[in-house]
């Protein structure tokens, strides 16, 4: 698909997801503050089928805006936004759930049951809230709005790991910024890893890749397993942390049984032996 093309799309989506935000204020932030990167624009360069669209914001006000607006609509009880100590914006829980009209319980998408609830409305056309997670907002219509990381398209792409998402939209230009370095990662269906605050997820996400044909070289592992050895995993936040974008139920209850432990038994077999039961 071209450039051009691209583009288009990308302002009749934003346009259509805007414009069903209903207060004035937020909206106007959204509209000039938002920034569309990751899989959609690769997927549609190599004229795939697009899951969903990333929508991020340059700005922390814009973040929290936004999270708060949509926890308003959500629910009548809505979760807590705050910020962490490295400022970065977030719903106060662990899980949020999903959203009560449709009846169902599981917030990620990919779960069994959740799914289908999702393409049932996934073209309604109201960018309704689906779902919640501590970090990022599912509407309806295939958009997620990530709350977590903002700023400037370098500043988002710091947390990325794959060269190939790096491609950019921006709402205050409708410009559509295309880099040499994702384009020939999309050519070639190659997964070139360029360093990101999450080794663990990025390694785990090479799955999905690999299931659609992308390939990936061992040096890319190499890199990615250096990283990830400057941590340290038995920290039940640096493993919550590090497993952010993994969107999996067997991990979030690892996790649950992990700080329901007592934290002298936590050591790598004791990990081990939870995994095993849980996958």
């Amino acid at each position: 698909m071209k450039a051009r093309t691209i583009e288009k799309i990308l302002r009749r989506k934003f346009d259509a997801f805007t414009a069903t935000i209903t207060d004035q204020f937020v909206k106007a932030l959204v509209m000039k503050n938002s920034l569309i990167t990751g899989g959609s624009i690769a997927s549609m360069l190599l004229d795939e089928q697009v899951n969903d669209y990333d929508v991020y914001f340059t700005d922390a006000p814009t973040a929290l805006a936004v999270a708060r607006y949509y926890a308003t609509i959500f629910s009548t009880t809505p979760p807590e936004v705050t910020l962490d100590e490295a400022g970065r914006v977030f719903f106060k829980a662990d899980r949020i759930g999903g959203n009560p009209a449709l009846r169902m319980d599981d917030p990620n998408p990919e779960d069994s049951g959740a799914q289908e609830a999702i393409d049932a409305a996934a073209n309604d056309g109201t960018y309704r809230p689906l779902f919640i997670s501590p970090n990022a907002i599912t509407l309806s219509d295939g958009v997620q709005i990530i709350i977590r990381f903002y700023g400037s398209p370098d500043e988002i792409h710091s947390n990325y790991d794959f060269v190939h998402c790096t491609n950019c939209w921006e709402s205050s230009t409708g410009k559509l910024t295309l880099r040499a370095a994702a384009l020939e990662a999309l050519l070639t269906k190659e997964l070139r890893y360029v360093g990101s605050k999450y080794p663990l997820c990025s390694i785990i996400r090479t799955r999905k890749f690999i299931k659609r044909g992308w390939s990936i070289n061992a040096g890319q592992y190499l890199k990615m397993a250096l990283q990830l050895n400057e941590l340290d995993l038995l920290d039940i936040s640096t493993l919550q942390d590090q497993l952010i974008g993994v969107d999996s139920a067997h991990f979030r209850m690892l996790l649950s049984q992990i700080a329901e432990s007592d934290p002298e038994k936590v050591n790598t077999g004791y990990i081990i032996e939870i995994i095993d039961r849980l996958f």
